[in-house]
């Protein structure tokens, strides 16, 4: 199966304008994507996808560009111009603002497209912080390892054990917090993007939802890593000393 890796890229950015270029221990930060990106065994190749020169002017570096439209709502709808176009099996849509991505992540939920039409990622949720946060999502899963429904909201609900306090009930389920990366057989991204935005799509800004909506299976993949991501400038600091931390200055 031939599968391309995607990093959709904008220069815009209501929180933090032009960070794909911004630097990361010296380096622009898309360019420390691609290379986490281009460690993973289940690529073909990896491809940026932007609809700016500036982005487009440095990624061209380090790997291929494609051009898009100025116009898309979302990244899904980005990355679908480019397969659209691209002689590919299926993709893997990479944020481009995780330059800690490891890359057996990427290789499982590329190894997830052997079952189902679409995959994803979740982790464990260890953090208290992170169990009522409306910007965590959450998942939960069929004994498949399917995605039954994500959603901002805590899910399941702990009836037993909803007085108590949030550590004793990370400890008595295991919650799962979705990570942003996802695989797509070619044909199923190019339906998905057809369909019209859904209801529970709009209710909770969750476009993954779209596809439970109408019927596209996602598998979704556990594994031992946390998304860490450059969302805000006061991020960088933190991101660079993990990087220190982790040996990839």
């Amino acid at each position: 199966m031939k599968i391309l890796g995607l990093i959709p890229a904008r220069f815009a950015s209501s929180r933090f304008p032009g960070k794909p270029l911004h630097p990361i221990a010296g380096q622009p930060l898309l360019r420390r994507v691609i290379d986490r990106c281009q460690l993973a065994k289940s690529l073909s190749e990896v491809v940026v996808a932007t609809d700016d020169e500036r982005i487009a002017e440095v990624a061209r570096r380090f790997c291929r560009v494609e051009m898009t439209r100025g116009d898309h709502p979302s990244g899904s709808d980005r990355i679908a111009e480019v397969a659209a176009r691209c002689a590919c099996d299926a993709v893997v849509n990479i944020q481009g603002d995780e330059p800690l991505m490891d890359p057996a992540v990427i290789d499982a939920v590329a190894a997830a497209l052997d079952r189902a039409e679409m995959s994803t990622a979740a982790t464990l949720i260890k953090q208290p912080e992170e169990y009522d946060n409306l910007n965590v999502v959450k998942v939960v899963t069929d004994v498949a390892g399917r995605a039954l429904y994500f959603s901002r909201r805590t899910i399941p609900c702990l009836r037993d054990q909803a007085t108590q306090p949030t550590a004793t009930q990370l400890a008595t389920f295991p919650f799962l917090k979705h990570l942003g990366i996802y695989g797509y057989h070619r044909g199923t991204l190019l339906r998905l993007v057809q369909f019209p935005q859904s209801p529970l799509e709009q209710a909770e800004r969750l476009e993954q939802l779209r596809a439970l909506e109408n019927g596209i299976a996602i598998a979704v993949v556990r594994v031992d890593y946390d998304s860490v991501g450059v969302d805000v400038p006061a991020d960088v600091a933190r991101v660079e000393r993990l990087l220190a931390q982790a040996g990839h200055l």
